[in-house]
């Protein structure tokens, strides 16, 4: 595992989700309550970024089928979707957001 710079901390406002690339993994960086989360970017139900979903509370909304993932676990919250995503350690260190994820 390697911590990777995704983002500036001011290109995150509170309640907002942004996807980034690292080593080829799509990633979703969550900002919630001033805590940063990050997951995997892509729905276990059927493609579709969960960057362009809608968060409520704390959980995103696939903008595709409309499942719900829980963001600080990953775990899958509503039909149609049934398999967890993965999640990743983030951190936030001199401005900058910082995302743990496994080598390839």
């Amino acid at each position: 595992m390697a911590w990777h710079s995704v983002a500036k901390s001011a290109d995150l406002d509170d309640d907002e989700v942004i996807g980034v690339e690292v080593d080829g993994k799509e990633i979703a960086v969550y900002k919630l309550g001033g805590v940063y989360y990050a997951t995997h970017n892509i729905c276990t139900h059927e493609y579709a970024c969960l960057s362009d979903g809608y968060i409520e509370g704390d959980r995103i909304e696939c903008p595709l089928h409309q499942g719900y993932f829980h963001i600080p676990t990953g775990k899958a919250q509503g039909a149609p979707v049934t398999e967890d995503i993965p999640t990743y350690p983030v951190k936030e260190e001199d401005g900058e957001i910082l995302v743990d994820v496994p080598d390839k």
